[in-house]
């Protein structure tokens, strides 16, 4: 068996457990945080369930181009760089952005024909966006996924209001683990960074918050949570309605102007 079949076994290992179960969360119990002014979701893992789609996208990718490679293993190098950063890990060379956002364009349609049919948020995500909103708190998204994908979530999920601020991965700014995301979205928000909470799926995106100067939430859907913990992450939950059921929001001080 060659290592891209096998790999397909292997997809959703990579991507974490099926929304609905309950992670592995571990860690310490949610500590309280002050000075709350907004809320920065990555979008992948985060906001949709969406890294099964991803990783057989990758599978089905690079067997259109010969390559053979460890899946999961390049998941876990690239989830949250940009389009451009993967295809250069990939392909293990230095590539023009044209020529790296051409094989973005393929992989990521073949991604969002994937996800269409399943599309699903992570559980209870809109409706702990609602309770924020409704807190006083500024929401933002900051993904390293491109303006295709970020329209193609935000029709789909069908929020009652648009976040206040949304970067994206094709902008120009480095990807996760730098903070150029993180506080950008912070900048369009008008909030500063120590008063940001960012939600985060992936290693490289709680890295990211770190270095912007950020508390984190691990949102343990495509890893556990010893896998995401740190210093500056507040909490870990499964989903959203974990979240909710034990108060989070209550534990939060909103920053006034």
């Amino acid at each position: 068996m060659s290592t891209n079949q096998s790999s397909v076994t292997n997809v959703l290992s990579a991507a974490g457990p099926p929304q609905g179960a309950r992670a592995p969360l571990g860690g310490s119990a949610v500590r309280e945080a002050t000075n709350v002014g907004a809320f920065i979701f990555d979008m992948d893992g985060t906001m949709i369930d969406s890294m099964a789609s991803h990783a057989k996208s990758w599978v089905a990718f690079v067997q259109q181009h010969g390559i053979e490679i460890d899946i999961p293993d390049l998941m876990r190098r690239t989830t949250g760089r940009t389009g451009a950063e993967c295809m250069r890990e990939l392909f293990q060379r230095d590539m023009t952005d044209a020529e790296a956002w051409g094989y973005i364009a393929i992989k990521e349609q073949l991604y969002r024909d994937l996800f269409a049919p399943i599309f699903a948020e992570v559980v209870g995500f809109k409706q702990f966006a609602a309770q924020a909103l409704q807190r006083g708190l500024k929401l933002g998204v900051g993904t390293a996924g491109d303006r295709h994908n970020i329209a193609f979530a935000m029709q789909r999920l069908c929020l009652p209001q648009a976040p206040h601020a949304v970067v994206g991965g094709d902008e120009g700014l480095p990807g996760k683990p730098q903070p150029a995301i993180f506080l950008e979205a912070a900048r369009r928000m008008g909030i500063r960074p120590e008063d940001c909470i960012v939600f985060e799926d992936a290693p490289l995106g709680i890295e990211a918050a770190r270095r912007a100067g950020m508390r984190a939430v691990a949102i343990c859907t495509s890893h556990r949570a010893e896998e995401l913990a740190g210093p500056h992450v507040i909490a870990a939950a499964g989903n959203y309605l974990e979240l909710i059921e034990s108060k989070f929001l209550e534990t939060l001080h909103v920053a006034t102007a």
